[in-house]
């Protein structure tokens, strides 16, 4: 048995879709971090929260 495929659409929940940024947030970091140890390669992250809140990702610190 596999996994069920979910549609990709906005999550209409403003609560739901603030915690569900915050879980994928964390994680698009991580897995920068993890690229730019094990590869020894440059990495930067941009992302805009939907508050516009500003979140830099260098490679090696996060910045908010």
């Amino acid at each position: 048995m596999g996994r069920v495929r979910l549609q990709i659409k906005k999550i209409e929940n403003r609560t739901y879709r603030h915690i569900t940024f915050a879980k994928r947030k964390s994680g698009l970091v991580k897995k920068a971090y993890e690229i730019s140890t094990l590869c020894d390669v440059e990495v930067a992250l941009i992302i805009f929260s939907p508050a516009g809140k500003l979140i830099l990702f260098d490679g090696k610190k996060r910045y908010t």
